[in-house]
């Protein structure tokens, strides 16, 4: 067992209507053309409003183990990847072989002197990247704790500075993965010969048609689960952080922040081993906006006045996620980035994240608790879940096995 603990660690739109874009969670058949995605787009009051009111839809409609699902790809996330899926021109950034081609072509450029450096890496990472997920689960259960109201026996409150200081220390730990992985990819780059560039140079970023297919590179022999994923994870990242550039790596999408509501369980979930599927692009914008359709107006407005309230702390967010990439890819130039500066401001950016968490947790909590059973239903038939869709919790996206003790009762403080 083990035991965590702070320091271990639409009404007028009727059913048929709602159910029509729900059913987009499967996939999208006909691959549209990428959008021209920025840092601008995904900051807009309108992507932040869906998403957000996406994540309450997931959160309210969800469970634990939905909101304990999280990609591998959204931790250390500084290496331009995430904005590669988002305008890929091939419309396959969110087919579930994206990573996996890149990732491969990538490798099959590596000696295998290069290849053992990130195996190395996997190998030394492997115990904190666990240990980042586990750390989550306080948080996680804090919120939906917050939402069933589950110490309402006694005057307790979600406590937003004790939030805010548990994601810092989170997030710095974030910040010592993103350190180490971008210093063993800068000296893969650094040491890159002519042949090797003009092959990566072959492989256009944003581009994967331009991706020919080749066949896995990595074979496990035995290896761990997570160490194999966090190989494919940083020789996709190394291809994006080399081929991309720092707008690239400063790039975040509209749902990057929150991450403890359940939208990717509802998301991305369905997607799991299943091969080469295509998670819908319009899901979170479409349910979300059809989310805020069902609320009264003073339900909508718990939902609608956090794009005020988290509009300073957004306009932080990227500026400090610009100063961690600009400082990582000195590595890129075989120099070394300052590792105090990339862990304060991870610290800060922890403190950020968690009080905007804090804000969708608290607004999901109050509308949660005012909805009508019509409007609970109506919120339900938007789920398109299968039965037969992998249940969590989840550590990452594979199911945990071992039964969680979870202490979050320290995240909270006696209500005034």
């Amino acid at each position: 067992m083990i035991k965590l603990t702070k320091l271990a660690l639409v009404t007028a739109m009727g059913l048929a209507s709602l159910t029509m874009h729900t059913t987009a969670m499967a996939n999208d058949v006909k691959p549209r053309p990428a959008k021209q995605y920025n840092l601008k787009q995904a900051m807009s009051d309108r992507a932040q409003l869906h998403t957000i009111a996406f994540a309450g839809l997931a959160f309210i409609t969800g469970d634990f183990g939905y909101d304990t699902f999280l990609p591998p790809g959204k931790v250390s996330d500084y290496f331009g990847f995430q904005y590669m899926r988002d305008i890929d021109s091939g419309s396959k950034g969110h087919n579930t072989s994206f990573l996996t081609t890149i990732a491969n072509n990538t490798l099959a450029v590596l000696n295998d002197s290069q290849k053992q450096q990130l195996l190395d890496l996997a190998e030394q990472q492997q115990a904190d990247i666990e240990r980042f997920a586990l750390l989550r689960l306080p948080l996680i259960q804090a919120f939906r704790q917050n939402l069933e109201g589950e110490f309402a026996d006694k005057p307790m409150q979600l406590d937003q500075q004790a939030v805010m200081q548990y994601s810092a220390e989170l997030y710095e730990l974030d910040g010592e993965l993103a350190y180490q992985r971008a210093k063993v990819m800068g000296d893969i780059i650094v040491s890159l010969s002519d042949e090797q560039k003009q092959a990566l140079d072959k492989l256009k970023f944003g581009d994967s048609t331009t991706w020919p297919q080749v066949e896995r590179q990595f074979k496990r022999r035995g290896q761990p689960h997570l160490v194999n994923v966090a190989v494919m994870t940083y020789a996709s990242e190394m291809f994006s952080w080399y081929a991309g550039s720092l707008e690239a790596d400063t790039y975040f999408c509209p749902e990057r922040h929150g991450m403890y509501f359940g939208g990717f369980g509802m998301k991305t979930a369905p997607a799991m081993g299943k091969k080469d599927y295509a998670i819908s692009t319009s899901l979170t914008g479409d349910s979300g906006r059809d989310f805020l359709t069902v609320l009264n107006p003073e339900q909508r407005q718990d939902i609608t006045q956090i794009i005020e309230l988290q509009r300073q702390s957004l306009t932080e967010i990227a500026k400090v996620r610009r100063d961690i990439s600009q400082e990582l890819r000195l590595f890129q130039q075989g120099k070394t980035a300052d590792k105090q500066k990339v862990i304060a401001w991870s610290k800060r950016y922890g403190e950020l994240d968690g009080e905007l968490s804090y804000l969708y947790g608290d607004a999901f909590a109050k509308v949660g608790q005012t909805l009508t059973d019509k409007q609970r239903e109506l919120l339900m038939s938007m789920r398109a879940d299968n039965p037969k869709d992998v249940k969590g919790p989840f550590l990452y996206s594979r199911p945990l096995k071992t039964t969680q003790t979870i202490e979050s009762e320290f995240l909270f403080s006696p209500s005034k």
